[in-house]
């Protein structure tokens, strides 16, 4: 599953991040978003989601969300 289809509100563990990108990949780790980190989904929005890592809260576009595997 993705953060896509992620319910509002409930915890996920970020399984793995699927992409071949190295730029987006240490962009998405300098925001703390790696695989076995805790990750919430705080709202949906038209053209993606609102997101909660660690103590931040980011807005994510759906091509970013749909990389991001949660458990």
């Amino acid at each position: 599953m993705t953060l896509i289809d992620a319910v509002e509100g409930q915890e996920y563990i970020i399984k793995q991040i699927m992409t071949d990108d190295e730029e987006l990949d240490s962009f998405l780790f300098s925001l703390g978003c790696y695989s076995g980190e805790p990750v919430t989904v705080i709202s949906h929005i038209k053209g993606g989601c609102v997101i909660s890592i660690k103590d931040g809260r980011y807005n994510i576009d759906k091509q970013l969300a749909s990389v991001i595997e949660v458990m």
